[in-house]
């Protein structure tokens, strides 16, 4: 016997059976979520901020393109350089909306916080913004890599070179947390290292210090050749552009131990010329730099240079990515750490940083670059910024495992 239904009825059955295939299409397509915590608006935004966003994104578009089944959403907060508002976003973040991953994080405070949050949730944490070695050492843990750069990096390369070139007295000017602790002494040891010696040095409350006139005429008293800045974002701007109004320049050197090269373009090449500062990574340093530029510049805030902790940002998201798609985006939801282990396993490369590697105590490793900020004359284009003075080679450029203090290596 024939059964006839009711045109409406089969259209139903149809609506149906259509939502049910997307249903499991959906289903299907696993959803990975990375929410990037950085500074929006404060003295990090530019060499932070938007661009860590941009550059995260550029990493979801790429890997979504190679792996189609599998979804990546980002997310976006402001941590305010507070670290207790940092660990409550991220415990919001992970218990509430579903993230797997924070991504960024710059002041180191709010990083060791945020360390300590993902490790407790079982989540991963892949660092771009912050300096403080304790990211993996003292304060290491299974769920934490630090990707980008570090103090220690920093003082070899920047502290370490000034000396033997001559600057053998120095006073610092230090933002009163972690990080600038931490760079102002990891400075001291190349210094002294390299024959120099440490006159004395004054700490500034951060982050609402914007008139640094005290602190530079404590350090012109010093009578030390160089003027070691243990700071970063707007608050280096500010001291350099307020000692060239001081004429302090002219009596001593400068050692911007952080400087990206946001704040070259803000400071502008008159005003930065000739200053040495260490990076990881520099758009035009070589095809693939440069080709990762072409893609992602256009994508940055407008007028907004390119610099390391952003590119930080674009090659740890895609190297977890890859980490995840390896084991599986269900097992890889369950378990933080076995993510970081699978990262630390897997080599890295991109067109960024290059190839790589991940050591045990999630340290991400690979060459530092000392640089020379160019004079307006040298420089042909825009954020034509910087001259390569050397290399640090990765098994180099950070601090050896066994002086760290890290428990996850220890025997």
């Amino acid at each position: 016997m024939n059964i006839i239904l009711p045109r409406r009825h089969l259209l139903a059955g149809t609506g149906a059976a259509l939502l049910a295939g997307r249903s499991a299409r959906a289903q299907a397509k696993q959803t990975i979520r990375i929410g990037v915590l950085t500074d929006m608006s404060g003295p990090y935004r530019d060499p932070t901020g938007p661009g860590s966003v941009a550059c995260a994104r550029q990493a979801a578009e790429e890997f979504m393109a190679a792996h189609p089944g599998i979804n990546v959403e980002i997310l976006s907060a402001d941590h305010q350089n507070r670290a207790d508002t940092g660990s409550t976003i991220a415990r919001r973040w992970y218990d509430q909306e579903g993230v797997d991953m924070i991504l960024d994080v710059p002041t180191s405070s709010v990083a060791l916080a945020v360390a300590g949050v993902t490790r407790d949730k079982d989540k991963v944490f892949v660092n771009s913004g912050a300096a403080t070695t304790d990211l993996h050492g003292a304060q290491c843990n299974p769920n934490t890599v630090h990707w980008t750069y570090d103090t220690y990096m920093l003082a070899k390369s920047t502290g370490g070179a000034l000396t033997r070139a001559g600057g053998d007295s120095w006073y610092f000017i230090t933002a009163d947390y972690t990080f600038g602790h931490h760079l102002q002494r990891d400075t001291t040891r190349f210094v002294e290292e390299a024959g120099g010696k440490v006159l004395g040095g004054a700490r500034y409350p951060f982050p609402s210090t914007t008139d640094f006139s005290s602190y530079l005429v404590q350090a012109q008293a010093s009578r030390a050749k160089i003027i070691g800045l243990a700071n970063a974002g707007a608050d280096t701007v500010n001291a350099v552009k307020q000692a060239r109004e001081f004429g302090l320049t002219r009596r001593a050197k400068m050692a911007t131990l952080l400087m990206a090269i946001a704040d070259v373009h803000g400071l502008g090449l008159e005003n930065a010329q000739g200053l040495l500062l260490t990076e990881s990574f520099y758009w035009d340093l070589n095809d693939r730099t440069r080709a990762f530029a072409r893609r992602v510049t256009p994508k940055m805030p407008a007028g907004l240079p390119m610099g390391m902790i952003h590119a930080g940002c674009y090659a740890g998201a895609l190297h977890y990515l890859k980490a995840v798609a390896d084991l599986g985006p269900e097992a890889a939801r369950r378990s933080g750490r076995a993510v970081v282990e699978r990262m630390k396993a897997m080599p890295t490369d991109d067109d960024a940083f290059g190839a790589g590697s991940i050591r045990a105590d999630g340290r991400k490793l690979h060459p530092s670059y000392l640089f020379e900020v160019k004079s307006p004359q040298e420089s042909k284009g825009p954020f034509d910024y910087y001259k390569l003075v050397q290399t640090t080679a990765a098994e180099e450029a950070f601090r050896p495992m066994a002086e760290g203090g890290c428990a996850m290596t220890r025997a």
